[in-house]
């Protein structure tokens, strides 16, 4: 589905009381609800650095870039809308957002330490299918900061409000450099195979 058809399907779902996959508790639909505010103060405030921005325009060929994710998942509220503006900077990337829960084959097959952590992106080269990149669920500073806390013993609730408050500190930065990273190396893979 297309950008906007994930943020309607999870409106409509919200409207419901309910959010994306089986599990409807209280807790994941208000997880839902908090994050649909949480993209929409992204989508209004993020503005890559230059360097990321400069990075995306790089792509060469058409791109697909595949968004594994969930309507109540923290990790994707924060990471999804600066991937779909990264993507708007260039008109040969194409997002399509599918939801973990409905693609559990896929999802298998980008595990993160035997979890199946999202938001995973992976990006796909529309002309030969192959995928040239993936990254996720969350940016390296963040990764850092859970698996010490982790390491340290501290409570989940804990974890999750620390990790919240690196995002809203980093805004969006680190996501944005890391994928205009991951889409430069790509490229100078392909300029390097076509010598």
């Amino acid at each position: 589905m297309t950008f906007e058809q994930y943020l309607k399907l999870i409106d409509d779902l919200l409207a419901e009381g309910k959010t994306t996959g089986d599990d409807q508790s209280i807790s994941r639909t208000s997880f839902a609800l908090l994050n649909r505010k949480r993209i929409d103060r992204i989508l209004k405030t993020f503005i890559p650095d230059e360097e990321a921005a400069k990075g995306i325009t790089k792509v060469s060929t058409p791109r697909t870039w595949f968004v594994l994710t969930e309507g109540w998942c923290g990790d994707a509220a924060q990471s999804v809308p600066v991937i779909e503006q990264l993507a708007s900077l260039n008109p040969l990337i194409e997002t399509r957002y599918l939801l973990r829960d409905e693609n559990l084959e896929l999802m298998d097959q980008y595990l993160v330490n035997g979890a199946r952590s999202i938001p995973k992106l992976i990006a796909v080269e529309n002309d030969t299918d192959k995928v040239l990149w993936h990254w996720g669920p969350r940016p390296q500073g963040a990764t850092d900061l859970f698996a010490e806390l982790k390491a340290a013993g501290t409570l989940k609730d804990d974890i999750l409000e620390a990790i919240q408050r690196w995002y809203i500190a980093d805004k969006g930065n680190s996501t944005a450099r890391e994928i205009a990273a991951l889409v430069l190396a790509a490229e100078k893979g392909k300029a390097l195979a076509a010598v």
